[in-house]
């Protein structure tokens, strides 16, 4: 097991567990948002505002059933992390071959389900009908996409779960290396337009499931299956369930949230639609960091806890609060500054009207960035601890807080109200997690 760096981090020292694990997790995100915004800045650049706007109106769609798959997964490998930290191995692969089985169908179900009501979804919330064509035929070709989502997920969170988390980035650069390629290859030169793009993420997407399937088998002796270790064991279930339903909840509760701003974004016009994708894109960058951050923490808390090192708990916490602040701060003044070139990333320097918005809404957002970067520690250390509920009890009063809020002031404040309403959100978030925390830090 040491060969391939499955990780036990319930001892020695902390810092460098936790920074070694996270970094990997950071390279990987940043991947994916780049092939993200890839497909962004360049159907902005080579096809046109509503294209974007297209990008734009259909994301928040996609990301409710991506994330509902990331959830599923985030919370079968804290029970993985607990199973690996007590060393039970027998249980381990029970619980991974439990997690392939049952999520693989769910997953297969939730792409039938969304690839028939699509064009309904994007009505909903007042899509525009200028580009709800083009963000229907992405959305659709996207969800044909999401089974290998669910393969690269389960496994990376099964060798992430035991401390490895470099060789899933591997596979993930390898990843968006290739969804650059296709992007330039499918909309620029054989001109596909909004379909190239959705195209080129499926492509990349499938190339980094076969990957690590391919690596588990034949690099990881533990987690090859034998034909009749190969099983669903319902007691294991109804666990997983407990964990991945919360976990994937937390995480849809915010993009349901995302959702139903995009129908206050929708009618404030194409112009402001593309802007609203375009910074989105850029506070991806600085927020998904710290969500890896309070990941990270995650595992490490996880494992700890299954073995009973308390003390550790408390000390992996503080560790990834301090990661938390220095890296938020430095980001903050960046996106401040350099707001205007980031924005003009993704579209033509002639759409004025896009950029001063976008320049608007993430000066306010750099000043904003540091109470997220406190809620995700937070929720890494109750995630770690096993109080799923806690995590999805905070995002839910964050995001009925910023929807409200959005819906209020986009009316009078445009494109800036949306960046306040992410402040309400985040005021209310702090209000519930913080008394629970005091409670749970000094019981434990």
């Amino acid at each position: 097991m040491t060969k391939h760096k499955l990780v036990d981090m319930t001892s020695g020292p902390i810092a460098p567990q936790i920074i070694n694990f996270t970094i990997p997790l950071i390279i990987g995100n940043f991947c994916v948002l780049t092939y993200n915004a890839t497909d962004s800045i360049i159907i902005g650049r080579y096809v046109g505002a509503n294209a974007l706007a297209a990008l734009g109106a259909a994301s928040p769609v996609m990301n409710i059933m991506q994330f509902f798959i990331i959830g599923i997964c985030l919370g079968m490998s804290i029970l993985m992390g607990n199973l690996f930290g007590a060393g039970d191995v027998s249980k381990l692969k029970r619980e991974i071959s439990t997690s392939l089985i049952s999520g693989g169908i769910f997953t297969f179900l939730l792409v039938i389900l969304g690839y028939h009501f699509s064009k309904k979804i994007l009505l909903l919330i007042n899509t525009p009908i200028a580009i709800l064509s083009d963000a229907t035929s992405y959305l659709r070709i996207i969800f044909t996409g999401f089974i290998f989502t669910f393969i690269y997920n389960i496994y990376a969170s099964t060798l992430r779960s035991m401390g490895n988390s470099k060789i899933p980035l591997y596979f993930l650069i390898s990843s968006a290396v290739l969804n650059v390629f296709m992007d330039l290859l499918l909309v620029v030169v054989f001109k596909k337009g909004v379909e190239g793009a959705a195209y080129a993420t499926v492509i990349a997407e499938a190339l980094s499931a076969l990957f690590c399937i391919a690596y588990v088998y034949l690099k990881i002796p533990m987690l090859k299956f034998k034909f009749n270790e190969f099983v669903f064991d319902r007691s294991l279930f109804r666990e997983t369930v407990s964990y991945s339903s919360v976990a994937a909840m937390q995480q849809i509760t915010l993009h349901i949230g995302k959702f139903l701003i995009q129908g206050a974004v929708n009618p404030l016009g194409i112009y402001t639609i593309a802007a609203f994708n375009a910074v989105t894109r850029i506070d991806d960058f600085v927020m998904i960091v710290q969500q890896n951050i309070g990941h990270g923490t995650t595992v490490f808390l996880a494992q700890n806890n299954g073995g009973g090192k308390k003390n550790r708990v408390k000390r992996g916490f503080i560790t990834g609060l301090k990661m938390e602040v220095i890296y938020t701060l430095l980001f903050s003044v960046i996106i401040f500054v350099f707001a205007r070139p980031l924005v003009g990333l993704f579209v033509d320097q002639q759409a004025d009207e896009v950029i001063e918005s976008g320049v608007d809404y993430l000066r306010i957002m750099a000043l904003l960035y540091l109470l997220p970067a406190v809620t995700n520690i937070i929720q890494g250390y109750f995630r770690g601890l096993g109080k799923m509920k806690i995590t999805l009890g905070a995002t839910f009063v964050q995001i009925v807080a910023r929807v409200i809020a959005a819906y209020l002031l986009a009316d009078h404040f445009g494109i800036e109200g949306l960046a306040m309403a992410c402040l309400v959100g985040w005021i209310f978030m702090l209000g519930y997690e913080l008394p629970l925390f005091k409670k749970t830090w000094k019981d434990h």
